[in-house]
């Protein structure tokens, strides 16, 4: 019998970078929801449903391009919640064959996916 290897990876946290460290911890926690769990300097955490997501404040001479980061969700409720809230908007819902899907963007430019399984009642669009 072969013996299991002990798990090393406890979990995975995108890191985005952010233009104002403050206007990014009103946006998650004001308009997405989320809630801070800490800060220290230069860096700080939120979170919501036990998903976290840490926002780092970008030095000037800092050329991060912005992050992609996708968010599984149980259903499609928050997606109208968001956009009521005013959240930018870069793709409206979709059906693929991998998920139903749609985009916003945070004051920086990074963009978060969000995706729930595909609508079996939906036709799934040609591209996806």
């Amino acid at each position: 019998m072969k013996k299991r290897a002990r798990r090393q990876v406890e979990c995975t946290i995108p890191v985005l970078p952010v233009g104002s460290l403050a206007r990014s911890i009103r946006f998650y926690t004001e308009k997405l929801e989320f809630k801070l769990d800490w800060r220290g300097g230069a860096l700080c955490s939120v979170s919501r449903d036990g998903s976290s997501i840490m926002l780092r404040q970008k030095h000037r001479r800092d050329k991060s391009a912005p992050v992609w980061v996708w968010i599984g969700l149980e259903s499609d409720t928050l997606f109208e919640k968001f956009r009521a809230r005013g959240v930018k908007v870069l793709q409206e819902p979709r059906n693929c064959s991998w998920a139903y899907e749609m985009m916003f963007a945070d004051p920086d430019g990074n963009v978060l996916w969000l995706g729930t399984e595909s609508k079996r009642n939906l036709p799934l669009e040609e591209n996806g």
